[in-house]
């Protein structure tokens, strides 16, 4: 366009000239200067870097944080559900209790919040019962006698030990010391007994040990009477820590484990676990593992109902014999391997407790980020580390394997 104006410019000036100077000298013609015109191109729309975007890794579920009241109720530091404010609040009870098949079936054990598991003497093992809900209960048991590391580890969660006997040589001095809140019964090596606390239960059948019961109304006026604080500590550490409500931790990347075997499917081992063959069975519908010994579902006399838990722990811990009597060591302080199992997944990892007796152990992945449960009771089985090798666990019974554990091969060599 601007050619062409310029064009046409030029060719009107020229007849001009032309037509006014017929017969006189032509001037010649002013040298036409292109005027240039000025443009303004379109600026480009500017181009939206796209968002980067950053993979959360699998097992980054959301976590009961800070804990609120909702109409009385809080969150459990045991469980993770909710439950009335004052029971959530208050220090939980530890009861020993025998896991001997002379001493089945056992009273109120469903009614725990975290059931551990550890072996003792004659390669056997022994529960320890960690109860917030008890009120509503009029016994527990029946009840057994105490080893040091069911102790220390009841330390961990702020718990008043219940106990009825002890291997002396061992326990006296750490469960008389005055910082420690213990209820037992009146025996050899317990300098403030609380007989109030317990009873007999006829038992037809049944041998005198295994007739020991907690009875609840005498418990709380024994901790009346012996002037222990129900409150937790300032500095109280919760043992895990527990997907949100509504929130399912998977796990889904991670080893399938519907059938685990502390102790292995044969029982063929004097790690504690061989005795009674005890397994857990993963149940899909309700994400729940039900407790089985000797091929038989677990049963709490309580209610007739099989023992069942949200979360099984195997705790790897190095054990020592110390006696001709097997009384037996095991190290509940430092770190060791961990298997958690939670949502028919088995994670790998490892569990560590350094800050004291009055904490407890918490679990890691292999990553070094802390393992999160799922809500629910949660049964912890203490594996003498000498004996790891003989855990299995697997989708089913014809597809069991040994997990690959450090600490096992370094009891090995």
């Amino acid at each position: 366009m601007f050619r062409k104006r310029m064009a046409l410019l030029a060719a009107g000036l020229y007849m001009t000239a032309c037509l006014s100077g017929c017969g006189e000298e032509k001037e010649p013609l002013p040298e036409l200067i292109p005027i240039p015109i000025e443009v303004e191109e379109p600026e480009p729309e500017p181009v939206e870097e796209p968002e980067e975007v950053v993979e959360e890794p699998l097992t980054a579920y959301p976590v009961i944080e800070e804990r609120t009241v909702v109409n009385g109720e809080t969150q459990s530091y045991l469980t993770g559900e909710w439950i009335s404010t004052d029971q959530a609040n208050r220090r939980p009870i530890a009861v020993m209790i025998p896991n001997n098949a002379p001493a089945l079936p056992q009273y109120g054990l469903s009614k725990a919040g975290i059931i551990y598991e550890a072996p003792v003497e004659g390669r056997i093992t022994r529960l320890m019962a960690v109860f917030e809900d008890f009120d509503d209960l009029e016994r527990i048991g029946p009840v057994r006698s105490s080893r040091d590391y069911f102790i220390y580890v009841a330390m961990g969660y702020e718990a008043i030990y219940c106990n009825w006997g002890l291997a002396r040589p061992y326990v006296e001095e750490l469960i008389n010391r005055p910082n420690y809140y213990n209820v037992s019964a009146a025996v050899g090596g317990i300098h403030n007994p609380a007989d109030e606390a317990f009873y007999r239960v006829s038992r037809s059948g049944y041998a005198k040990e295994f007739t020991g019961y907690l009875k609840m109304e005498g418990l709380f006026k024994a901790v009346d009477r012996l002037g222990y604080d129900w409150n937790y500590d300032e500095n109280y550490v919760p043992p895990f820590l527990f997907a949100a409500d509504d929130v399912r931790a998977d796990y889904a990347d991670q080893d399938t484990a519907f059938v685990i075997y502390p102790g292995g499917k044969t029982g063929n081992n004097s790690g504690g676990y061989g005795a009674y063959n005890p397994s857990f069975e993963y149940h899909e519908d309700d994400h729940l593992y039900y407790r089985y010994q000797d091929g038989r579902k677990q049963i709490d006399e309580l209610n007739n109902e099989q023992l069942a838990v949200s979360n099984v722990v195997f705790q790897y811990c190095h054990g020592e014999v110390r006696d001709a009597h097997d009384y037996l060591a095991f190290g509940v302080h430092g770190e060791g391997d961990a298997l958690v199992f939670t949502n028919g997944k088995a994670i790998k990892g490892k569990w560590m407790r350094y800050d004291g007796d009055f904490t407890p152990a918490k679990y890691y992945d292999e990553d070094g980020e802390e393992i999160i449960f799922n809500q629910g009771k949660t049964w912890i089985c203490n594996i003498w580390q000498e004996y790891g090798e003989c855990v299995e666990y697997g989708q089913d019974d014809n597809s069991l394997v040994k997990p690959d554990m450090p600490s096992v091969k370094a009891s090995q060599q």
